[in-house]
């Protein structure tokens, strides 16, 4: 059977897994009844992580209103202070100075009034002149309508934002007749345009059509709601948490600010999905004076475009860092076990490594990420290998560090691409099959190579992350597919009736785009007990993904080089680090 006969034979199959892990992964709006104020009298620190952002016990998702303010960075998340899963929802809120080390704060909104008696959902918080920081956020009412209030500091001179204040003359946007009051949510944060109005997006849907609202405000208080949508697309179903921000054509160093109307500049549009639990975004075209966003159409805008990260990475949301003139990236990675799985552990959900945001110098065509450079000071022990031949079915093992609490940075050079795969281009959007297809272990021309991570010395557990080359007969040009495969991850088996792991274990994926022209292709990997994250091309490709090994723990992980392909790679260059725990990592939050 041939490569395009063997992927179609198992796209069904690919479709029905998905659809199953859809519904299993998207169960965060679930609500819990006898499970969401459960008790955690103990909690299980097995695969919790150690330099990631999390409280020390319960549920947590969306990042919300992310600001540095007089200071302090500061993170609100949405918090169950109840229990492990979704409910109970608050406004948790921490501060730091250098995005590392976490003091958690009281939490600063939770339900209380009526218009949002039954929920303070996501949002986002804009610098006003005259007023300081407000939060713009979804609250829910009695009758389950979605709609926008504000809140605002109690002291503005207070560098810490401790006590926050929810206006009687709330709400300040409701849905009208012609919208879906059960869909309505998540307000980006607003930026201040040239004709005196702010603006902010709201996500919604109208069957499944995905849309972005806009509304326009003078005061920040009275908001009027635009006679179309600033953006939407047809079969996206509900965006959540939109994100809407400016990047340099020309400045691939700094961030802009939200109010950046200059030239040499590109909008971003990003949402989220509600119906499959990942992100996609576009560049494009903001235009001012009509309110609209037209996508530049280098890439698909609906589920096969591009992605901030390809892997168990949701609810995104950026913010511009005066301090240090850039824009940074928080989000969400869920768990990836079961709801029986984090009752146990007493605790769900962390906040990945924040991230810097750049339009690729290379083609303007992509965003590039790369970790805040603050993580470095949590390096320690360190070990460096350079020019190490790798041949077929070699792996060479990096020791000297704690492999279960590392960072990773390995430059790969693959020489001649003659004995590349001629790459399908029928798959050309779809990577994730080509990955469940083209696994770690499947023998090919260029690749697959890369990193072997949380692994047991036999591999009897392991997460693979690899490139692997093809040819595009049709251009002659490489096409680069990365994967971080999460199947052999753990040895938890437990098969339910149709016999998948009762644990989501799947591969992820995304293409790369780079021409590897001198061979050289660079991986770095964020390594941190139950979840790594990794950056193929200085962050031109990013996957996170949750991992819980039960062999590979600890000290008994080991992190290997590999080479599975017929061609031999070279590696020019590992460079490995122990991480060390922050000395002060959101105490006291509950």
């Amino acid at each position: 059977m041939g490569f395009s006969s063997t992927l179609s034979v198992l796209l069904l199959l690919v479709l029905i897994n998905l659809c199953n892990n859809i519904k299993r992964i998207n169960a965060f709006h679930q609500v819990y009844e006898n499970l969401q104020s459960q008790s955690v009298e103990l909690v299980n620190h097995f695969h919790r992580s150690a330099f990631h952002f999390q409280p020390p016990k319960h549920w947590i998702n969306d990042p919300n209103g992310p600001l540095y303010y007089k200071g302090f960075y500061h993170l609100f998340y949405q918090y169950n202070t109840k229990g492990a899963v979704w409910g109970n929802i608050v406004w948790a809120h921490s501060v730091s100075k250098d995005l590392v080390n976490w003091e958690a704060l009281e939490h600063a909104i939770y339900p209380s009034k009526w218009f949002d008696i039954k929920g303070t959902w996501s949002g986002s918080i804009t610098l006003v002149p005259g007023k300081g920081p407000v939060i713009l956020y979804t609250g829910i009412n009695q009758n389950e309508t979605q709609m926008q209030n504000y809140a605002i500091p109690e002291d503005p001179s207070d560098p810490y934002l401790r006590k926050w204040i929810k206006p009687d003359d709330n709400p300040v946007a409701m849905p009208d007749y012609t919208m879906n009051g059960s869909d309505f949510r998540d307000p980006t944060t607003a930026w201040l345009s040239k004709d005196g109005h702010w603006r902010t997006l709201v996500g919604s849907r109208k069957k499944h059509r995905g849309i972005a609202y806009i509304y326009r405000s003078r005061d920040f208080r009275h908001w009027v709601k635009a006679k179309h949508p600033v953006h939407s697309k047809e079969s996206t179903g509900m965006w959540e948490c939109p994100d809407f921000f400016p990047v340099s054509t020309i400045d691939f160093e700094n961030g802009l600010d939200l109010d950046y109307a200059g030239p040499n500049a590109k909008h971003v549009l990003k949402v989220s999905l509600d119906m499959t639990r990942y992100e996609y975004y576009t560049l494009g075209k903001y235009y001012p004076k009509k309110d609209r966003y037209v996508p530049n159409g280098d890439s698909p805008d609906g589920w096969d475009g591009l992605r901030f990260d390809y892997g168990n990475f949701y609810a995104s949301k950026t913010f511009f860092d005066y301090k240090k003139n850039r824009r940074i990236l928080w989000g969400w990675a869920n768990e990836s076990d079961t709801v029986e799985d984090d009752i146990s552990k007493g605790w769900a959900g962390l906040q990945v490594i924040p991230r810097t945001v750049l339009l690729d110098s290379s083609n303007k065509k992509q965003l590039v990420f790369w970790p805040i450079e603050e993580i470095e000071s949590l390096r320690s022990s360190y070990v460096r290998m350079n020019n190490k031949d790798i041949e077929m079915g070699q792996r060479l093992e990096v020791k000297g560090i704690t492999p279960a609490q590392a960072d990773v940075e390995v430059t790969f050079n693959v020489g001649s691409l003659e004995k590349a795969e001629p790459f399908d281009t029928s798959y050309t959007y779809k990577p994730l099959d080509l990955c469940r297809v083209k696994g770690s272990n499947v023998t090919g021309g260029v690749g697959p190579f890369g990193l072997i991570t949380l692994a047991t010395p036999d591999l009897e557990e392991y997460t693979p992350i690899f490139f692997r080359v093809f040819k595009d007969t049709s251009t002659n040009k490489p096409k680069v597919l990365m994967c971080s495969d999460a199947r052999p991850s753990s040895l938890e088996q437990d098969r339910g009736p149709l016999n998948q792991d009762r644990m989501y274990k799947p591969p992820f994926a995304g293409f790369v785009d780079v021409d590897l022209a001198d061979g050289r292709i660079s991986l770095r990997s964020l390594i941190d007990h139950s979840v790594i994250e990794s950056f193929g091309a200085l962050g031109k490709t990013v996957i996170t993904s949750r991992v819980y090994p039960v062999k590979a723990v600890k000290e008994n992980a080991h992190l290997y080089v590999f080479n599975n392909g017929t061609q031999t790679v070279n590696v020019e260059s590992v460079d490995a680090w122990s991480m060390e725990r922050p000395l002060q990592m959101n105490n006291g939050a509950t």
